[in-house]
């Protein structure tokens, strides 16, 4: 069942050009979205949440549109980047003390779940911490208020190989439950580890969305991995 629809969205900027994007994420799935620096990936997940102002398309999750309805599906979803941009000098606590108000679903015992899991200590600023521990910041906010659907922009970014598991575990565990994810990566092995669909973005279109197994199908040649069919389908489109 599809949980969230992007329809025709389009974006001009001076030098570059999202055109007529489209997909679909279906419910308790984990959507890899794969393109390299500059395809358009950043920008499809800004337009995904209103964090942009797109020329055209419609976004919407749940069967319900975007517009018009932007606080109530946002209390329903989750987002996280790579980055935290929160008050540095702000101790975890006294950020999630601000956050969790914005959230009637704020789950307490997630909430303290998550941070035994990340080992993440609610006493330190995010200043303090190491680039991969502000992810794992990020991504308990995103995850700590019951979030049916989650959109991660480089969600393992800086984090290492053993931590990154872990986390691919945990997107496995939310899949069981019905959660659906998209997330953007250039860890393709990732993918490989987790993925069930792959969305495919070069120069601002998508090339490909479709089950991980038919994207190495059609796109693939014998025994190449996810990061090889990507990078010699990028070569082939520069040719």
């Amino acid at each position: 069942m599809s949980i969230v629809s992007v329809a025709g969205v389009c974006k001009t900027y001076p030098a570059f050009r999202l055109k007529d994007v489209s997909f679909s994420l279906e419910r308790g799935k984990i959507t890899g979205f794969i393109g390299r620096n500059g395809a358009g990936k950043t920008t499809t997940i800004k337009s995904m949440l209103n964090l942009i102002h797109t020329d055209s398309g419609e976004v919407s999750y749940f069967g319900i549109p975007l517009s018009g309805h932007e606080t109530e599906i946002k209390q329903r979803i989750g987002y996280s980047t790579g980055t935290v941009s929160w008050y540095p000098r702000k101790t975890i606590r006294e950020i999630v003390d601000v956050t969790r108000t914005f959230y009637p679903n704020w789950d307490g015992e997630a909430y303290r779940r998550y941070m035994e899991l990340f080992a993440l200590d609610e006493n330190k600023k995010p200043m303090e911490l190491s680039e991969g521990m502000k992810v794992k910041f990020n991504l308990l906010l995103a995850l700590s208020h019951r979030a049916e659907v989650l959109i991660l922009d480089e969600p393992t970014s800086g984090l290492d190989p053993f931590s990154r598991d872990e986390l691919l575990d945990l997107f496995r565990t939310l899949k069981e439950h019905g959660v659906t994810i998209l997330f953007s990566t250039h860890i393709t092995s990732d993918l490989e580890k987790c993925a069930d669909n792959i969305i495919y973005i070069s120069r601002g279109e998508i090339r490909a969305d479709c089950p991980k197994a038919d994207f190495m199908r059609d796109c693939g040649k014998a025994d190449e991995t996810l990061e090889e069919v990507f990078l010699r389908l990028e070569k082939e489109a520069r040719a």
